[in-house]
């Protein structure tokens, strides 16, 4: 499992802009919002999607994505 967050530190308003707000939303429904856990695929296929919009790597070296990756212990996972 693997967890997408959104990186506050990282505001790349073009990516949100250009299409990064609506694949968020796709995929964050029913979430708090700003993070969601998928499973491997699912998260590796949507950061291809998220990857290709405008403005992905937009960010500072430390934040250089509006999406952050991370994985997710299995004793984190809630079913």
């Amino acid at each position: 499992m693997l967890r997408l967050s959104i990186d506050y530190e990282c505001p790349a308003p073009t990516w949100w802009e250009k299409g990064g707000r609506e694949l968020w939303d796709s995929v964050a429904e029913g979430f708090d919002g700003s993070s969601v856990v998928l499973d491997d695929h699912l998260a590796e296929s949507w950061l291809v999607r998220a990857s290709g919009i405008t403005g992905w790597n937009g960010g500072p070296d430390y934040a250089p994505h509006p999406i952050a990756l991370s994985a997710v212990a299995d004793d984190d996972v809630f079913i």
